[in-house]
């Protein structure tokens, strides 16, 4: 297959008018005859009732138009840094990128979160600078923090006439009459031979210089940078001029063994379930039969789409390098492998990781279990939410990255499912670990029919480095088919320490034990696992890890005395500030749990002037009474009675 295909994402910080761009892209491609509205709610991208409603993204969505002969799957993502993790799936199947940037607000904490995961990944960027219209536009200054925070490697393609008002104009600096100095000198950091004519003071042909930022694009050496007012229609026809001259063609992969990731799930009215996916080999006609490799099953494909701007459009095949919609894989989940593993296919990036816990009830008491469900299918819509159905205690848990994603989750309930539901406060999410090393003993053999015996050393590991299990147990000793079992259910046995925590950075050996020749079973040793692996916490003892964010603040020069003293209070570090024309920047770490409200306190103290960007750092000791201790849920392994009669299915 020869067509032209570019996927391509646009990224945001929230605010900076990245779906106005898109409907502007879409009515100037000829996809849409009238611009869709983000006040109205009748957006092309927005398919939510509550993006409609709250006039906000929460969800990736793409769309497939032609422009210039090229076929263009867009990816709209969400601007709010709650949905990252849209955007982190997102990142794994596109080719290239738009960042836009509003003039009035420039860099934001999350604009440098998105670069960070596009860089990861090796993808080509271009800068969208919009809002150039606005009274408090400065694209110059953002140009220079652009620069300065992000990259020098620009490729500056326009400047203004006007800015900040709607007479606003824009010109090409980049053409056959005019080519811009400076990004003639970025150019010659790529390419010798432009090197060579600027240094001897030559003229540069436009062809040569243009064929040769084509190629440093191409090679993430230098990235274009456009200006723009979506909101005046101005600078979008030069985005779609740059997206199909200046960014590479998708590389198809000519391989007859489908492979491709399922990067999206969402629900449509009319078709149900639908699995957005990226093919990058072989290909998916309509009707195939296709297998699931990560859930191990083969499912029927009943119809492929192609996602237009008022209804889906069906197809009889997708192929290497494009994206689509499937129908009818019904027990499809995100991140999932169809088809064969395929080097193609890149490994997940974390750009936010969910700290926070919470508890959601059914305002309806009769809706408990049809909310159960209605998160359960959430959840594989967005495996971050990580669902967790405590039935004993009759308690729904999800993970949540802040406060507005709780106000979405309820919407969502409330519209598709017709549930009304309320969101407990969130607690952080604590972990624990071992405090030293010691063994863990079971003997499970009543009442017959069992018998699992096992003895277990436990160790404290290297933070952050998870769990490690091994076996020095011989076959003769434990069948290898109940050795298999044990180290399936470790994962389940760690779920929650005696502090009510999730336990890591652990090292577990089984090191002696014995089954038998006539009452062993593999179910015994399920059974056993998480009795011995808690006695042995219990004897070890645990110490609690607390979340640590790393961040950085920009700020007036004249609050930095009060920014470190809030630092220090918040049991944080930081390191020297770079003070540089009457601003610092300051960057360090802290724990979440003290400094959960601080983005709201530093934007109030600094009347908006101070701005804060923060990420996961890592996970740290931290005293009992620092953090918090919760009481096991369900029944816990160290009663022992009651946890092998429930098990056994002897009580509810």
């Amino acid at each position: 297959m020869n067509k032209k295909i570019i996927n391509i994402g646009i990224f945001a910080h929230a605010d900076a008018g990245k779906t106005t761009i898109t409907e502007n892209i879409l009515l100037l491609s000829g996809k849409t005859k009238k611009l869709g509205n983000v006040d109205d709610g009748t957006t092309h991208t927005d398919f939510l009732e509550v993006e409609k409603k709250r006039g906000i993204s929460v969800r990736a969505s793409h769309i497939t138009f032609n422009y210039n002969n090229t076929q263009i799957n867009l990816i709209d993502t969400p601007g709010h840094v709650d949905f990252t993790a849209e955007i982190e799936r997102s990142i794994l199947v596109i080719d290239a990128a738009i960042i836009v940037i509003s003039a009035a607000e420039g860099i934001q904490a999350h604009t440098e979160t998105i670069w960070e995961g596009l860089k990861e990944r090796n993808i080509p960027v271009i800068f969208f600078i919009n809002k150039i219209d606005r009274t408090e536009a400065d694209y110059q200054l953002v140009i220079e923090s652009i620069e300065k925070e992000i990259t020098s490697s620009l490729a500056i393609l326009n400047e203004t006439k006007n800015e900040g008002n709607n007479n606003v104009e824009i010109n090409s600096i980049w053409n056959k009459n005019f080519l811009n100095n400076k990004t003639i000198e970025n150019l010659a950091e790529c390419d010798d031979k432009i090197l060579e004519l600027y240094l001897d003071a030559k003229n540069i042909d436009f062809e040569l210089a243009d064929n040769s930022l084509k190629k440093a694009i191409k090679n993430k050496c230098i990235f274009p940078l456009l200006i723009g007012s979506a909101k005046n229609s101005l600078g979008i026809k030069e985005l779609l001029n740059t997206i199909t001259n200046y960014l590479p063609n998708n590389k198809i992969i000519e391989n007859d063994n489908l492979s491709a990731l399922v990067f999206g799930i969402s629900h449509n009215k009319t078709y149900g379930k639908i699995a957005h996916v990226k093919v990058f080999t072989g290909k998916i006609n309509n009707r195939d039969i296709i297998k699931n490799h990560t859930k191990n099953i083969e499912e029927k494909v009943t119809q492929i789409l192609r996602i237009n701007a008022n209804s889906p459009e069906g197809i009889n095949s997708v192929f290497a390098g494009d994206v689509a919609t499937l129908c009818g894989l019904k027990e499809v989940q995100v991140g999932d492998i169809l088809g064969e593993p395929s080097e193609h296919i890149p490994d997940k990036i974390n750009l936010k990781t969910p700290l926070l816990t919470v508890q959601v009830k059914a305002e309806n008491e009769k809706d408990y279990a049809n909310l159960a469900y209605a998160l359960m299918e959430l959840s594989n819509e967005d495996p971050n939410l990580d669902f967790q159905w405590l039935k004993d205690e009759k308690e729904l848990h999800v993970k949540i990255m802040g406060w507005i994603q709780m106000q979405i989750l309820e919407s969502i309930l409330e519209d598709r499912f017709n549930i009304k539901a309320k969101f407990q406060n969130p607690t952080i999410i604590y972990k624990e670990t071992p405090s030293k090393s010691g063994f863990g003993f079971v003997r499970y053999w009543m009442p017959k029919p069992c018998w699992a015996i096992m003895k277990f050393k436990i160790e404290p590991a290297e933070r952050g480095s998870g769990v490690h299990y091994k076996s020095e147990v011989s076959v003769d000793d434990i069948h290898q088919k109940y050795q298999n079992e044990v180290e399936r259910t470790i994962p389940k046995a760690l779920e929650q320490g005696i502090k009510g925590w999730e336990v890591t950075d652990i090292k577990i050996s089984l090191i002696e034990g014995e089954d038998h020749q006539v009452h062993s079973n593999p179910g015994d040793f399920v059974v056993a696992t998480p009795m011995g692996i808690m006695q042995g916490l219990q004897e070890v003892g645990t110490t609690l890890l607390e979340p640590i964010i790393s961040f950085k603040i920009s700020a007036p020069e004249e609050l930095l005395g009060k920014i470190t003293s809030d630092i220090t209070k918040m049991r944080g570090t930081f390191n020297s500030p770079n003070i540089e024309n009457g601003k610092f920047v300051i960057t360090g770490t802290m724990p979440l749990a003290t400094s959960l409200d601080y983005p709201v306190k530093l934007s109030s103290r600094s009347g908006g002037k101070a701005k804060i960007s923060t990420k996961f750092h890592s996970y740290q000791e931290c005293t009992d009474e620092q953090g918090v201790i919760r009481e096991f849920k369900g029944i816990s392994p160290l009663d022992t009675s009651k946890y092998i009669l429930k098990a056994r299915k002897a009580i509810q």
